[in-house]
């Protein structure tokens, strides 16, 4: 069994160090599992060294191995954009205790208590295909039918459909309790925008905000700002477009290594610029969305207006220079 342990990472004093605060924090988390919901816990933590990978293996030692919850899963029939009346329903649902496992497309695994409203906005929205996975139990107490039950109830929930809670399901002790994250500094606000020629940019065309609520996975190591939609100003998003939005974007990522930036067309992800041309339906009028995940998001506005001008007539403000450099834009 021994060699079958990968035991390299204690070898080097990072690497020491890292396992030993994982094991910390694990046992710290246990020691609230029992008497908490695991999404309350993660969520009020809020600790970024709880990476996606580690959650899972959480969830598995602790709902699973250790307090015996029993669970239902299914890849999603349907798009869920809000949450609210979700967590509204399950809000009524005190006699069991659940807690929802997603796996988004971009972040990796989240989870939340499907009973609070600000835990499952960190979702974001729930995408068809993807999936979803439901932990329903009593806080280590022997679980029985009643939480096989609940598991398959609320994903039907979280689908759309109208369901008929037991009883059972509706009376007991395991209520919303508030919950909130540690306080953090504001931001400081975004410094006057400059081209790399020193010329101030103009905001070429409106940036709207899309409704979409701000991920912020609990306990995950990655955050993500809401979707922006750029509106394009040009009577087609063009080659020229597309090549000021790649600058634009490599500049961003040079600034910001650890950012990640994702592009979405009429709700999809776009893996390559590229098609968003080669299409030739984004036309002016259209709207192309972006947002940006990591930890310690900075820049955001600067992008915005970046990409603005990028999607208007002013493009060629970007093309300037050798084509292998990276413009200083932010």
């Amino acid at each position: 069994m021994a060699d079958n342990i990968n035991l390299d990472v204690l070898s080097t004093r990072n690497g020491f160090n890292t396992a030993v605060r994982y094991i910390k924090n694990t046992i710290g988390i246990a020691s609230s599992a029992g008497a908490d919901n695991l999404g309350d816990i993660l969520f009020k933590l809020d600790d970024e060294e709880i990476t996606s990978a580690k959650i899972g293996l959480i969830l598995r030692m602790l709902l699973v191995d250790k307090l015996g919850y029993k669970t239902a899963s299914t890849n999603l029939d349907v798009t869920v954009d809000d949450l609210a009346p979700v967590a509204k329903e399950f809000s009524k649902w005190n006699g069991v205790d659940l807690v929802a496992a997603y796996h988004h497309p971009e972040l990796g695994l989240l989870i939340a208590n499907p009973k609070v409203a600000e835990e499952l906005a960190d979702f974001g929205g729930l995408r068809k295909r993807e999936l979803l996975v439901i932990y329903a139990g009593f806080y280590g107490q022997e679980t029985n039918e009643n939480c096989e039950k609940a598991a398959s109830l609320a994903l039907r929930v979280f689908e759309g459909a109208k369901v008929t809670v037991p009883s059972a399901l509706a009376k007991g002790k395991y209520t919303v309790k508030k919950v909130s994250k540690p306080k953090k500094a504001a931001e400081p606000k975004p410094a006057k925008v400059k081209t790399a020629a020193k010329t101030e940019i103009k905001r070429a065309a409106p940036v709207i905000k899309t409704a979409a609520p701000q991920v912020k996975p609990a306990g995950g190591p990655s955050r993500m700002t809401p979707r922006y939609a750029v509106v394009v100003q040009n009577e087609l998003f063009h080659n020229g477009n597309v090549e000021a939005w790649k600058r634009i974007i490599a500049s961003y990522k040079a600034k910001h290594p650890d950012l990640e930036v994702f592009i979405y067309y009429e709700r999809e992800r776009i893996l390559d610029i590229n098609s968003l041309f080669k299409w030739g339906k984004v036309k002016h009028g259209s709207a192309i969305e972006f947002a940006v995940a990591g930890n310690n998001i900075e820049d955001v506005a600067k992008l915005q207006r970046y990409l603005a001008q990028g999607a208007s007539h002013q493009f060629e403000a970007f093309l300037r220079g050798p084509v292998n450099t990276v413009l200083k834009l932010f």
